[in-house]
């Protein structure tokens, strides 16, 4: 059985390789997919609003051996007004209802018989109002650091790889990656509070970080392009792909073992609900964004690039001196006659892009 080491090395030296780019219609319809279920899943199902952000009433049964769900939904219920109560446990001793917002009347009576159905004095019980003005401040000053973020994001990658194809799939990557990230947050129908659009924002840079890691190896083995007919665009950046492929492995595995230990302890374990509202998100944009990084991302810069006319040229450049010189346009046939291999060796640097000599 080949070890991940053994693995990452082969696909480093060419020995192996995975078709990345070469399937990349397989995965931009997968994708499309992913991203137009998860609009539908927003748009029918809709998304579960924290008090926070809708408004309302909220009472705290703190103490009590009671922690079912049931008792608070018929105190609310005998409340009348139409009254809908949305009832969570936190840890394993306390109860916390929500409600419409209620007059002071309302709000001590049913303070009262929440003590009452719970067994626990009336000084356990607290009650608090929340506006919904707070929680459309944090909507539109989130909305507005991500525009923010989306336009520097979108300077800074155009600068530093000199190249908007690159910049306009990191983007596009992005985008996916938060859309399929609320879409989980609306098929669960857990609630989007706070805490939720901190751990969005935040895995705005781990999204970035890993496509930049693929993008900077796709320019390094794509420099001299024009210097060398061995392999196409497209080619050169699916090798660096595989070249990465371990790394963001173990990179992404470092990171989803604690915020998935957060997840499940923290919150299904304990019921610390800001702590399940962020770790989520966290964990579904880490694992959506490696992906992306690797099936979306990339194979988007190829198909722009290749639209380019000296990629194009170049392109059918490589192609035709394959099929005078093997009769074939795969590259593997040409790598195969180039090099006869037997166990225990592989290509080497005989698989790598040629590197102009000299440069400091």
């Amino acid at each position: 059985m080949t070890s991940l080491a053994q693995l990452g090395n082969q696909l480093h030296t060419g020995e192996r390789s995975i078709p990345f780019v070469q399937r990349r219609r397989t995965w931009f319809m997968a994708a499309a997919a992913l991203v137009l279920l998860s609009v539908l899943l927003v748009a029918f199902k809709g998304i579960n609003l924290g008090i926070e952000f809708r408004g309302g009433s909220q009472f705290t049964v703190s103490g009590t051996e009671k922690v079912e769900e049931q008792p608070a939904h018929d105190v609310v219920a005998e409340l009348g007004d139409g009254q809908v109560a949305r009832v969570a446990t936190v840890g394993s001793s306390s109860v916390r209802v929500q409600t419409q917002e209620l007059t002071t009347d309302q709000t001590e009576e049913l303070r009262q018989a929440l003590a009452e159905a719970y067994e626990v004095p009336d000084t356990d019980v607290t009650s608090t109002f929340i506006g919904p003005s707070w929680g459309q401040d944090i909507t539109r000053q989130a909305l507005l650091g991500l525009v923010v973020f989306v336009v520097l994001v979108a300077i800074v990658l155009s600068a530093y790889f000199r190249s908007w194809q690159m910049a306009t799939a990191a983007l596009v990557g992005l985008l996916h990656d938060i859309v399929v990230t609320v879409g989980v947050y609306a098929l669960i129908g857990w609630e989007v509070t706070p805490a939720t659009v901190i751990g969005l924002l935040t895995i705005l840079g781990y999204s970035l970080y890993d496509t930049v890691v693929v993008f900077d190896k796709v320019r390094e083995n794509t420099l001299d392009l024009a210097e060398q007919h061995d392999r196409t665009y497209s080619e050169l950046s699916n090798l660096a792909v595989n070249q990465t492929l371990v790394r963001s492995i173990n990179t992404s595995l470092t990171s989803l073992l604690p915020v998935g230990s957060i997840l499940f302890v923290g919150a299904l374990l304990l019921g610390a609900g800001t702590l399940r509202d962020i770790a989520l998100a966290l964990f579904v944009g880490m694992f959506v964004s490696t992906v992306s990084s690797i099936f979306v991302a990339t194979p988007l810069q190829v198909a722009l690039h290749e639209r380019g006319e000296s990629v194009r040229a170049h392109t059918e450049d490589v192609l035709a001196r394959r099929r005078r010189t093997s009769g074939s346009e795969d590259v593997r046939v040409v790598l195969e006659e180039e090099a006869t291999l037997t166990a225990g060796q592989h290509r080497g640097q005989a698989a790598q892009p040629k590197r102009r000599k000299g440069r400091r």
